[in-house]
């Protein structure tokens, strides 16, 4: 709903904001509505910008790949790294992926730059198991990337073979599990990649999900390991993941690891492994080749 004179005072503009409330009224519920509001304005204007600059940017060809350790529990030891989209904005600084990258779906640019990101030669951890980028089937692009050993000598970067490539998916693409989808990620598998899913209980029928599709790994979101330590909740939650990844032979990584206690607790639950600040942040592709070049074996927490 538009409301003149304070909406607007001819047919377009009044028009034009009732059909802002609308989008808005359906976005938060069926069958409700909204009156407009001059901030709807203000946020279509900013996504305006934010979509042409994006295009700029990919044009281009100024977005960054950060990486960042996933770690084994028992020994602290990088047995692989993560891959994040970075885009650092001329003007504004380092753009959230949360805000950028629904835009890039949203218009389809997703795939041209899950494509530069997944183009880009990977580190390799020297004692990691698998170079895993991480790009999602249908346009999304979380992209992770771990590292296959190399054998003796230094990190480097190189571009991995198929059964060295992981790639991270959401529950929210599986939400259509149409015939397409399971037959692509079958296809991948037989190519030798493994397959992920990202941020584990946050969506719906996860369960449903690990007997139609075939992942190697769950990631528990960093929602259920922060504060494990004092949250019964998300332990008894956490607790469950690591047993029925372990009853279905299913990996299991926790994300967001920030305190020792939040370590402790997943050791004591069998998490084997973990990444988030208390090991590293994503860093640069160089930062990140000298931290593995240091690391040589030792504890990331007491790189």
């Amino acid at each position: 709903m538009a409301l003149a004179p304070g909406d607007g005072e001819d047919p377009d503009r009044l028009l034009k904001n009732a059909d802002m409330a609308l989008y808005r009224a359906k976005a938060e519920s069926k069958g409700g509505f909204r009156f407009f509001e001059s901030e709807m304005d203000a946020r279509v204007q900013a996504r305006r910008r934010l979509e042409m600059d994006l295009r700029a940017a990919l044009k281009d060809e100024i977005f960054e790949v950060h990486y960042q350790p996933l770690v084994s529990l028992t020994t602290g030891e990088v047995r692989s790294l993560e891959a994040l989209i970075r885009w650092p904005h001329p003007e504004h600084g380092m753009i959230p992926p949360s805000d950028f990258i629904p835009v890039a779906e949203e218009t389809g640019m997703i795939a041209q730059i899950g494509l530069s990101c997944c183009a880009a030669p990977a580190p390799t951890p020297r004692n990691g198991r698998r170079t895993s980028r991480s790009r999602s089937i249908c346009r999304r692009c979380s992209s992770e990337r771990q590292s296959a050993a190399s054998g003796p000598g230094r990190a480097e970067g190189r571009r991995p073979a198929a059964d060295a490539l992981e790639l991270e998916i959401t529950e929210t693409l599986l939400l259509d599990k149409s015939d397409l989808v399971t037959a692509t990620l079958h296809a991948l598998r037989a190519l030798g990649v493994h397959i992920s899913m990202d941020d584990f209980g946050t969506g719906y029928s996860s369960l449903s999900y690990l007997r139609s599709f075939p992942f190697d790994k769950i990631k528990i979101d960093r929602s259920f390991v922060h504060d494990i330590g004092a949250n019964i909740d998300s332990q008894a939650i956490v607790r469950a993941i690591v047993s029925l990844g372990s009853s279905l032979g299913i990996k299991i990584t926790a994300e967001g690891v920030e305190t020792e206690s939040d370590l402790a607790y997943l050791k004591a639950e069998g998490c084997t492994e973990g990444q988030g600040y208390l090991f590293s942040k994503a860093q640069p592709q160089k930062a990140i080749l000298a931290l593995l070049a240091n690391q040589r074996g030792k504890d990331m927490r007491a790189a």
